[in-house]
């Protein structure tokens, strides 16, 4: 077996201890929990942390990025043809899909879920709904993407990954905030190992706040959690869709998953609310698409069936997952009059940076260098921790990558 049980907690990949001590203290008040092999510190639930409960919700768990997820679109038109025109491809992409920081969508995207979801009654969610509107297929910063890709076969793939934007993040925080009034404040739990400021320590120790599925304030939660849920399908959809034109192809087969989200499902004969936090849903035949660093390949994979798989909840990765943090990697900025200025240097320099995605093949545009491959581990590393429960379909090799500059923050990335 490639699982480890620590403390009662089965843990796959090379134990973090602070990402450890988390889904532990989680553990105290979940019916299950599992940690996947790219685990790392999370506020309140590890990334890579699975938590399961009969009867409760855990907003925390889901996170600020409420259904962040990957998509993978399989077109057309053969890698090489892509290969050939690559330079002029991004250019397209990088000038006709919004990166950064709160953009508005340069074209109008409409969609039925504006009209008929009722979701938008409530007032948290109708407060949002222009937003909502405005934002519908930007894909932010941080660690979200648009990517080609080439498989074992030459043919040409589309991936992307973001979340439900302004509009998860506030409706979020808003219910974050609910439970914790509702629990009679944040609660402290074990302490976590490493050195942090006392506000990140706070939040990082706290021990999430829940809301009963049944109570009025669950199910408002679990009535705009879904809204963000298609919310950030459709976005993803519609960036698929956007790059497929631009490239003058066809979508012959896709791939679409949440990895920030709560289900609810069957497992071991019992009903659970499953809260997967940068984890990949992977019940035998169900397929997914898991991205590493931009000079690291991708996969699309499926489950199996396996005792492992049924301990770890049938999840998986959702990435590589972090060797360091971003401040590590990139150094420490404040904003000045407008301008991002460096206080303290990172790791990892950015011809470091540019060299690597250059030695993998790709071809970048934008991203700074907390988003460099030298943050991240090895993506294959991470699956074979998990070899007794997936399995790998398709081998992506990254041709062009776009993210948002180094200049930008965004608020709403997971």
């Amino acid at each position: 077996m490639t699982v480890e049980i620590i403390h009662g907690v089965p843990v796959w990949g090379d134990p973090l201890d602070n990402a450890v001590a988390q889904i532990v203290n989680c553990a105290g008040e979940a019916d299950a929990v599992a940690l996947m092999a790219d685990h790392h510190l999370g506020y309140g639930v590890p990334i890579g942390g699975v938590v399961a409960y009969r009867d409760r919700l855990n907003p925390a768990g889901v996170g600020y990025d409420i259904a962040c997820g990957n998509k993978a679109v399989r077109l057309d038109i053969p890698a090489g043809e892509v290969r050939a025109n690559i330079d002029e491809i991004m250019d397209d992409i990088w000038r006709t899909i919004s990166f950064g920081i709160g953009r508005k969508n340069k074209e109008r995207v409409d969609h039925p879920l504006f009209d008929d979801d009722p979701a938008w009654d409530l007032p948290v969610a109708y407060s949002l709904k222009k937003l909502a509107a405005e934002q519908l297929g930007t894909v932010g910063s941080g660690n979200h993407y648009v990517d080609i890709f080439e498989d074992e076969r030459d043919r040409t793939w589309v991936g992307v990954h973001f979340g439900s934007r302004g509009l998860g993040h506030r409706l979020a925080t808003h219910f974050m905030k609910a439970a914790d009034r509702e629990r009679g404040g944040r609660q402290e739990s074990a302490p976590v190992p490493g050195k942090r400021s006392r506000r990140r320590r706070s939040a990082l120790e706290s021990v999430p706040s829940l809301l009963n599925a049944g109570s009025n304030l669950g199910q408002e939660y679990l009535a705009c959690m879904l809204l963000a849920g298609r919310y950030a399908y459709a976005g993803r959809d519609w960036v698929c869709k956007r790059v497929a034109k631009l490239l003058g192809a066809k979508v012959v087969e896709e791939i679409h998953n949440h990895h920030n989200f709560t289900w609810q499902e069957v497992h071991n004969g019992d009903s659970f609310w499953v809260t997967r936090k940068g984890a990949t849903p992977a019940f035998p035949g169900q397929k997914g698409f898991v991205g590493g660093s931009m000079g690291d390949i991708s996969v699309v994979l499926e489950g199996v069936e396996s005792e492992e798989s049924r301990m770890a909840l049938y999840s998986t990765v959702h990435g590589a997952g972090r060797l360091m943090s971003r401040t590590q990697a990139a150094g420490r900025f404040r904003w000045k009059k407008g301008r991002k200025v460096q206080v303290k240097e990172g790791q990892i320099r950015r011809k470091q940076m540019l060299d690597s995605v250059r030695r993998a093949g790709a071809t970048l545009r934008g991203a700074g260098t907390d988003e460099a491959p030298q943050a991240y581990k090895r993506l294959p590393t991470v699956l074979d921790h998990h070899r007794n429960t997936i399995r790998v379909l398709h081998t992506l090799k990254p041709l062009g990558v776009a993210m948002a500059g180094e200049n930008e923050y965004d608020p709403y990335r997971d």
